[in-house]
């Protein structure tokens, strides 16, 4: 593979699992996307930075669970609608455009139909 590719792919990867890693924290920026991302983009670049991420104590298991069964443990899926309605509640309450009320609940709707669309794993 070009040495440049490679460089670029790296970046674009780390970059990715920052906004994954932000994502746990802000209800508008998708998590599971952008760690699926960086996974696909180490994996064409970085042996070494693809097992650490696929190794990783917190990311790992939720990255192969959903890349391989398209399936989430039941305690993450609880956690991720019950953050996602109550920052988006919150925000809801705050903005004062109606259209953008609109705009994050149906938001919030979308990512609460795709969340309960996985499988859930129950231990």
């Amino acid at each position: 593979m070009n040495k440049v590719l490679r460089i670029l792919l790296i970046i674009a990867g780390s970059i990715a699992l920052g906004l994954g890693i932000l994502g746990i924290f802000l209800p508008l920026l998708p998590t599971t996307p952008f760690l699926l991302l960086a996974a696909a983009a180490y994996a064409r670049s970085s042996d070494r930075f693809h097992d650490w991420l696929l190794g990783h104590r917190v990311f790992g298991e939720y990255i192969r669970n959903y890349r391989d069964h398209r399936a989430i443990k039941l305690q993450a899926k609880v956690m991720g609608i019950t953050m996602l309605w109550l920052t988006i509640g919150v925000s809801i309450l705050l903005v004062s455009l109606l259209w953008v009320k609109l705009l994050l609940a149906i938001i919030a709707i979308g990512v609460t139909w795709h969340l309960l669309s996985l499988k859930t794993i129950r231990s």
